[in-house]
């Protein structure tokens, strides 16, 4: 439960005792404070309460007929760790008071109890445990963060998006990522989940460049048994499958415009409503989503709904590109090492020329590419020699890229051109080549030149079409 411990309403308390009017007399004392209580004759009829409902806090007797309060402890601490558990005994003596904080109990009351102490306790236990799970959750946090630095590397773009991360998953906030294809979008939407409120739950990632628009919305809201032909079944849909966790829509600008509306109206209500279906379904998720497209270009061309992207940008992250980020070598490093571990083979390193070219090139496929450039260059080199230019594979388009980039350094500082739009205009090149060797590898299949470059046919389409390509 996530109840603040601070206040007593919503707060369950178990009191396990054998004697009935005490069972009574707690309870009444425990309600008027504004706790629910419910009761527990012996050890055995408690863990069978925490196989339906678990308390947040549970006041067990010392001494009971069959298994005592001291043989319960250790199965109710197995059960639910974390809650704690306070004494209550007629025996007040040090041995027994001992006894049960060496078996995990939080602390200990005697019989005849008092009403103001038996609170006093109670809040302060609760409050403990309160701080324990923010301790817990901070650590979490703190070991997310390094793993984030593990799969990413720790340049100062890299700790400034580690930072949003941190500051938005605890937030209900639905999120936007934007990012190129390949700079680990899906990869930040699962941090912000397990760093969420939710994170018990479910994670539950749609692609929705990858599913055909006739079936899109099906996919996302379910149907019932005799909704189309072939819904032999009923059959929920994902955004139900995600119930108490976290949905992420990759890709969300390639939605269709009816599934734009309907996913609005999930997001307004917290109701889904399968196709075919009289009453909708109540739902609880997080919703994260991510484009590697400008939504704001679609919305002015009427492709993208504006109070949608709203709904959906809450909190923005944006993903910098590979180029833009100082973990080029770090990453080189780290993909070689497990490339080299799979194949079964020492680590070979990089020559300084080899080094030179992976931190020269745009590269517009992101990290993706430049994992997929060292696994390859793994293969192809000899231990003795490391990775070498040839290795890479792309001295060619090095080269070309360079040129087109940078033929005179004078035309970069002199030109009209900003920074900014410089930079663009050398990843449009690159982007455009690239697509233009999967094009020509996969004779003209754009299906096929998709899978290659590892983005959704989509986004190919309008790529094509942006770089007017023929």
């Amino acid at each position: 439960m996530t109840e603040n411990p601070q206040t007593a309403s919503g707060t369950n308390i178990l009191v396990v005792d054998d004697d009935q009017d005490f069972r009574w007399a707690m309870s009444n004392v425990l309600e008027s404070a504004g706790y629910q209580v419910c009761e527990a004759e012996n050890g055995r009829a408690a863990l069978k309460t925490l196989e339906k409902d678990i308390p947040n806090l549970i006041l067990l007797d010392y001494r009971m007929p069959g298994e005592t309060g001291l043989q319960v402890a250790p199965k109710i601490q197995k059960e639910v760790p974390g809650v704690p558990i306070i004494m209550i005994t007629a025996h007040a003596d040090v041995e027994s008071a001992v006894n049960a904080m060496k078996m995990g109990a939080y602390d200990y009351i005697s019989k005849p109890v008092d009403n103001n102490d038996l609170i006093f306790t109670i809040k302060r236990a609760l409050e403990k445990q309160g701080l324990t799970r923010e301790i817990k959750h901070l650590r979490k946090v703190l070991e997310k963060g390094d793993s984030l630095h593990e799969l990413m590397g720790d340049s100062k773009q890299v700790n400034k998006l580690i930072d949003l991360i941190k500051k938005v998953a605890p937030t209900p906030y639905s999120v936007l990522i934007e990012g190129e294809s390949g700079t680990g979008k899906e990869l930040v939407a699962r941090a912000i989940h397990d760093l969420s409120k939710v994170s018990e739950g479910p994670f539950v990632a749609i692609d929705c460049g990858a599913i055909p628009e006739t079936l899109i919305e099906s996919e996302l809201f379910g149907y019932m048994k005799g909704a189309f032909t072939g819904a032999h079944s009923n059959k929920p849909g994902q955004l139900e499958l995600a119930e108490g966790g976290t949905i992420f829509l990759d890709e969300v600008g390639n939605l269709p415009y009816p599934a734009q509306q309907k996913l609005l109206r999930v997001m307004q209500e917290k109701y889904v409503q399968r196709l075919g279906a009289k009453k909708p379904i109540a739902v609880n998720i997080r919703i994260v989503a991510a484009t590697n497209a400008f939504l704001k270009e679609d919305i002015e061309k009427g492709g993208f709904r504006s109070d949608l992207y709203y709904r959906l940008d809450e909190f923005s992250i944006k993903i910098p590109p590979l180029r833009k980020r100082d973990d080029i070598p770090y990453l080189a490093k780290k993909f070689l090492c497990e490339a080299a571990e799979e194949l079964q083979k020492n680590d070979p390193g990089f020559s300084e020329e080899a080094y030179k070219a992976l931190t020269a090139y745009s590269w517009p496929g992101n990290v993706r590419e430049l994992r997929n450039v060292i696994r390859q260059a793994a293969i192809l080199c000899e231990d003795s020699a490391g990775i070498t230019l040839d290795c890479l594979g792309f001295d060619d388009d090095i080269t070309q890229n360079r040129s087109e980039m940078d033929p005179d350094l004078s035309v970069l500082i002199h030109g009209e051109d900003s920074l900014k739009e410089t930079l663009k205009h050398h990843a449009d090149i690159s982007e455009k080549n690239m697509i233009n060797q999967a094009l020509k590898e996969s004779e003209g299949n754009k299906s096929k030149a998709a899978r290659k470059l590892r983005v959704d046919y989509k986004t190919l389409l309008r790529k094509i079409k942006a770089h007017q390509i023929e």
